[in-house]
């Protein structure tokens, strides 16, 4: 299938460019707040910041629906929040504290949702891949209409177990979604370097798996292709491959000083391409919102990631016996 750009703009109401613009805002924000408390001690580990790849979530999650599963790797804040988690249990967790989602276990790299139908981040490169094809399998097993979404990115598409998992998922036709969040640098090699492929989502062609390239810049182009793979996956067709090309602003991780790319490459996207200014700049010109609102919504949405980071530093650490539980001996 020829790649696709999204150039064209797509119907959309003024409600839908508030609510993703809010959303997009509340995982910036939520994240710049993250890289703080990092920079002062109160999360440990790891920690990979998702500034400058909001759109690719916020538009697939607006494609998704109710019961619909997603998985990812260890750059995950962004998806917990844009699937509807609470961002008091995001940052408790973040900081190692009892009102995480994992109660304080997990960390940044690796916490669930149940009820949000959000089965992690992980932090095994690629490892996410297969298991996200294997909630795809209980789906199609119990035969309802549910898509899983598996996130992984250009570095983890040279894993061996993707096209192990590829090939599986063609083969029994199942309901998922690989979506590749091409952000171009991997840990810190440049796409170019480490690959001959023109397109990563056309290696799935040998397996007999469709999907497209899209601007994971463009909220609403990537909303626009998540709804066509969507269709694919309820309609009983299989897996389909998004290739989302994105664009992360930080390091790879909190200790990454990024010196593989100049400050003017990065300076120029923030410029030109960013997510958030782009449904901002539609906002105003189409008259759906004045400065000030835009100005109002970011205010609320600070009080909120405030409010969360509030939560996580009152939250007491996990007592020691929670070593002895969620364990499976």
């Amino acid at each position: 299938m020829a790649a696709r750009k999204g150039t064209a703009r797509p119907n959309v109401s003024k409600d839908d460019l508030l609510k993703y613009y809010r959303e997009m805002l509340l995982i910036r924000r939520f994240e710049e707040k993250a890289g703080q408390l990092y920079g002062m001690g109160l999360i440990g580990g790891f920690c990979h910041l998702y500034i400058g790849q909001e759109a690719v979530v916020v538009g697939l999650e607006a494609a998704a629906g109710e019961g619909d599963k997603r998985i990812t790797s260890y750059r995950d804040h962004g998806h917990m929040l844009a699937c509807g988690m609470d961002p008091k249990g995001v940052m408790a967790e973040l900081t190692g504290r009892e009102g995480g989602y994992s109660k304080g276990k997990g960390g940044s790299m690796h916490m669930f949702s149940k009820e949000k139908h959000f089965y992690g981040g992980h932090g095994i490169v690629g490892a996410q891949v297969p298991l996200g094809a294997g909630l795809a399998f209980s789906d199609k097993y119990r035969g309802n209409d549910r898509v899983t979404f598996a996130y992984f990115g250009d570095g983890a598409a040279n894993q061996g177990q993707v096209y192990e998992t590829y090939n599986m998922a063609e083969l029994w036709a199942l309901p998922v979604i690989f979506v590749i969040e091409n952000n171009q640098y991997a840990m810190g090699t440049s796409v170019q370097r480490s690959t001959k492929s023109t397109t990563l989502f056309g290696r799935g062609q040998a397996y007999g798996i469709p999907g497209e390239q899209v601007d994971g810049m463009d909220v609403l182009a990537v909303k626009e292709a998540g709804e066509r793979a969507v269709a694919h996956c309820r309609a009983g067709k299989g897996p389909y491959i998004l290739e989302v090309m994105t664009y992360r602003y930080r390091g790879h991780s909190m200790s990454d000083p990024a010196k593989y790319r100049t400050r003017e490459e990065v300076q120029k996207m923030r410029d030109e391409r960013d997510a958030i200014e782009n449904v901002r700049d539609l906002l105003l010109t189409g008259g759906h919102a004045t400065d000030d609102d835009l100005k109002a919504i970011d205010r609320e949405i600070k009080a909120i990631v405030n409010d969360s980071a509030e939560f996580a530093k009152t939250s007491p650490e996990p007592a020691l016996s929670e070593l002895w539980t969620d364990i499976y001996a």
